[in-house]
């Protein structure tokens, strides 16, 4: 995830979750193409893919020949590609290795939904990767008429925008035009977190692969810049900025996330007083949260929080997304050697997790895995 928290989108998404919230929704069912929705879809995305340039010939493309930032955007990308590949594990394949001009800041939008009164998602099924918490739109429309539907059933619902997606090997991953203007910290998370959902997919298993796509990106991007620029440049050290009001905001969200349960459990509320009751602890969060900004953060990228139409499905994202309990974090300690050989190592055992066992139960069989391997427990 993008450290800043800052969304590379339009307003009509009104949210400031983390832009990297990838998805591997449209390789669910491309295969198959059937039914509207894949077939709208997958016409889309393949409408993509057929405009995409090779990166090497990216430089000398009609439209941005003369661009020299063009060349620079492509030696980040193939430097980043190499990263991964070599140091870290992973299957670069094709992926992020052709461009594809837009005329958006963002790439799809994926609609969520939890019930309104506990934190019960609500689920899609598809073929290939199993029960998703998520559906995505490539055009902005769909996802509201899906939101709208949505409710109508008496769900919280909440669309955001995500900046790039996993197929999971059914095709070549572009890169996008807005990307030109990450940071290379942004294109390293980015890219390190997309290529993990091609290397390591456990079938029916969001949260576990979300969870280590997210920690592997963002410990893979400041491992990038920490070999290529070093510890003490200022790419680096503003990394540590970033990660500090992201901690906060997270330590705000989670908390907010506990009270809320809390009241979801008492069963002398009926349900219209633990909306109310919802409602009161929500805006409440939020004057806080507004009173308490200067001394918590130390940018401005968070001031919107307090005027967003939170709900139960925006916090829910944070559950699927954040590890509540610092598993891959504490995991990743008992690893012997150095980071990048830790990482390389969870990547490459996570990867071979295959088994029936690991699927039922992948946090289990990730963390027997490797205490086999290292000889711990």
């Amino acid at each position: 995830m993008y450290s800043t928290m800052v969304k590379k989108m339009s307003s009509f998404f009104l949210t400031i979750l983390p832009s990297l919230f990838s998805a591997a929704f449209i390789a669910a069912a491309l295969p198959l193409f059937s039914g509207c929705y894949t077939l709208k879809q997958g016409t889309t995305l393949l409408g993509y893919l057929g405009k995409a340039v090779p990166l090497e010939k990216l430089a000398d493309y009609s439209e941005t020949g003369s661009d020299t930032s063009v060349q620079t955007f492509v030696e980040r990308i193939e430097d980043i590609r190499r990263f991964s590949m070599e140091e870290l594990g992973l299957k670069t394949g094709k992926n992020y290795a052709s461009y594809v001009e837009l005329d958006r800041n963002y790439l799809a939008a994926v609609v969520s939904a939890c019930a309104a009164d506990s934190f019960t998602r609500h689920e899609w099924r598809f073929p290939v990767v199993g029960t998703v918490p998520y559906k995505g739109f490539f055009d902005p429309k769909d996802a509201q008429k899906e939101a709208a539907k949505l409710k109508t059933k008496g769900l919280d619902v909440w669309i955001r925008g995500v900046d790039a997606f996993s197929t999971l090997g059914w095709f070549k991953d572009p890169l996008y035009s807005y990307m030109k203007n990450y940071t290379d910290y942004q294109l390293a998370d980015l890219i390190i977190h997309e290529l993990l959902h091609a290397t390591v997919f456990i079938k029916g298993r969001v949260q576990f692969n979300e969870q280590l796509a997210n920690f592997t990106g963002t410990l893979g991007a400041r491992l990038y810049i920490e070999k290529r620029f070093g510890l003490d440049s200022e790419e680096y050290l503003s990394i540590d900025s970033e990660s500090a009001d992201y901690r906060s905001y997270r330590e705000f969200i989670t908390e907010l996330i506990a009270e809320l349960e809390t009241m979801y459990t008492r069963k002398n509320l009926s349900m219209e007083e633990k909306l109310l009751e919802k409602e009161r602890i929500i805006k409440t969060a939020q004057d806080r949260f507004e009173t308490e900004y200067e001394n918590r953060f130390q940018s401005k990228h968070y001031r919107g929080f307090s005027k967003l139409p939170v709900n139960n499905a925006y916090l829910d994202l944070y559950r699927l997304y954040h590890e509540e309990d610092n598993f891959f974090e504490d995991l990743f300690k008992t690893i012997p050697g150095d980071n990048l050989f830790k990482l390389h190592s969870l990547i490459e055992v996570a990867a071979s997790l295959n088994s029936r066992e690991a699927r039922k139960d992948p946090w289990n069989a990730l963390k027997t895995e490797l205490a086999l391997r290292f000889d711990q427990i």
